[in-house]
């Protein structure tokens, strides 16, 4: 696709929304994109699938909040294919499914510029699957028809209130005009409806009522974005059920939880990952900025030393997978490879900087218990005294521990600045209104980093807008921090790792079940 001189839009499906139900094709287009532009329903998983050197311009479009004009997204498709880019346009659902696709083909086709269509799996036929709806049977529902009620004024509610099984898209903030509209043109106030929310993610959520009762089943309840059925083939949902996994009632324990995650802006979180796979909703907080240091100078002349036949460092230690990604970034624009540290042993702390290591095709010498950096030095697998250290770290705000005690052990620690990390100006609208409307359930935190920044972009909100929510740790570093900033703590993982805190908040959920009784 990139050997291609020419440019091209490829307006993609992006199905439900996550990896799982993303088409072959539309896989093999993300990973070879130049500029990706996405809506709103399109989640982490997917956007991991792009190219770190891909422009991503998010133009999602939600109800009730801004959102960017069709008319500038029609200008960016043209303008950045005239550029020669290969230009993904992502979009939830299938393309041609209560989209704006058309507007922009047009606005492709009067520029002159050549596009494709790739087709995805659509909501309206995978949510109400997922939720063990048929849309069809031979006795229940001979046909359906699917609408949006985005301006429910704008239907032939007489025409639409005859068919047999109705797939209603963009209805929750309209449900009750809906369901005044069908009983006012013959449904029966006993018709089986369904409202399906977050349909194929661990998150999903179904609501089983009948026109008469659905209000007040769901009241109180965020019901968007999803899709609703209404006929008599949502009964047989019952009949259609594993018996060991029933569909729409989600075994992993933190099906009803709403965790903020403070991370890195532009990092991947494979920490969201592993809250999504056991049924969590993630909200991600940009709580760190990271980029270069203010100057290469003193990492390049270090990395001058490097020699594959003689050791100028005895060591090269690494703390962080931001330190581990910039430190090698850089040794190959200075025109050398790892291969340069064949002489050197390598010391890294934790499991998520070794697995950054090892993209490198280098395993780390020595890997300190606890995965903490305050074990490094206590449990070094040789005499310190003599050593010469390479120590690229952060170039402001870390913590200086770890070099006075190499230092006291008669180590030579040469410090460089390989990356820096900031505060970010503001809070994201989504997170402050979930933070203000009292949604998150849980705040994490893996660096005391993210914790002061996390103080410092939400001092103006009062601590009472958390008291209640649960405030979890990954080590005691960062629960120290908690502590001081944040004036309390609630839980910490048993082991340093991404793994061990989802390990100990999911102990945690089950130990409120327990205590309630729901277990």
């Amino acid at each position: 696709m990139k050997n291609s001189k020419l440019g091209k839009v490829y307006l993609v499906g992006a199905g439900l929304g996550n990896v799982d139900y993303l088409t072959v094709r539309s896989h093999q287009l993300l990973t070879q994109a130049e500029v990706i532009i996405y809506d709103a329903l399109v989640d982490d998983s997917i956007l991991q699938l792009i190219p770190s050197n891909c422009l991503k311009l998010d133009v999602g479009k939600r109800g009730g909040k801004p959102s960017t004009p069709q008319s500038e997204i029609n200008q960016l498709l043209v303008e950045y294919c005239q550029q020669g880019k290969q230009v993904v346009r992502l979009k939830g659902g299938d393309p041609f499914i209560f989209g704006r696709t058309s507007r922009e083909i047009q606005a492709l086709i009067a520029a002159n510029c050549v596009f494709e269509v790739v087709p995805g799996i659509s909501s309206v036929l995978a949510a109400p699957l997922l939720a063990g709806i048929p849309l069809t049977d031979a006795v229940m529902s001979r046909c359906f028809a699917v609408l949006t009620a985005h301006e429910p004024e704008a239907i032939d509610w007489n025409s639409v209130s005859q068919i047999d099984t109705l797939v209603i898209l963009m209805g929750s903030r309209n449900l009750t005009e809906i369901i005044h509209q069908l009983q006012r043109h013959g449904r029966s106030p006993q018709t089986p409806i369904a409202i399906i929310r977050e349909g194929g993610r661990p998150q999903q959520q179904v609501w089983i009522g009948t026109l008469s009762d659905i209000i007040e089943k769901t009241a109180n309840s965020s019901l968007s974005p999803c899709v609703i059925v209404v006929g008599e083939v949502v009964n047989l949902r019952d009949f259609l059920q594993s018996p060991v996994y029933p569909m729409s009632k989600p075994q992993n324990p933190l099906s009803e939880k709403t965790i903020l995650v403070t991370r890195a802006a532009g990092q991947s979180s494979k920490f969201s990952e592993l809250l999504t796979a056991e049924g969590a909703t993630v909200i991600e907080m940009p709580a760190l900025v990271i980029g270069p240091p203010s100057s290469w100078m003193a990492l390049d002349q270090a990395i001058a030393h490097f020699d594959a036949t003689s050791p100028y460092f005895n060591w090269l230690i690494l703390t962080s997978a931001n330190g581990v990604n910039f430190f090698f970034d850089r040794l190959q624009a200075k025109g050398k490879d790892p291969h340069a540290l064949s002489q050197t042993k390598i010391a890294v702390v934790g499991k998520k900087t070794a697995a950054s290591l090892q993209k490198y095709e280098l395993q780390p010498d020595f890997i300190p218990p606890d995965f903490v950096a305050d074990s490094l030095v206590s449990h070094f697998p040789e005499s310190l005294a003599g050593k010469r250290i390479l120590f690229p770290r952060v170039e402001t705000g870390g913590r200086d521990v770890l070099v006075q005690e190499l230092t006291q052990q008669g180590a030579e620690v040469v410090e460089v600045p390989a990356y820096e990390s900031r505060c970010p100006d503001t809070i994201a609208p989504d997170v402050l209104e979930a933070l203000q409307q009292h949604k998150i359930d849980v705040i994490t935190f893996a660096s005391s980093k993210t914790v002061q920044n996390f103080s410092r972009l939400t001092q103006f909100l009062g601590k009472d807008l958390w008291s209640d929510v649960c405030i979890a740790s990954i080590g005691p570093q960062t629960s120290e921090t908690c502590q001081q900033l944040l004036g309390r703590l609630d839980i910490e993982a048993k082991e340093y790792t991404l793994e061990g805190l989802t390990e100990v908040i999911v102990d945690w959920e089950l130990e409120q079940k327990k205590n309630q009784g729901h277990l």
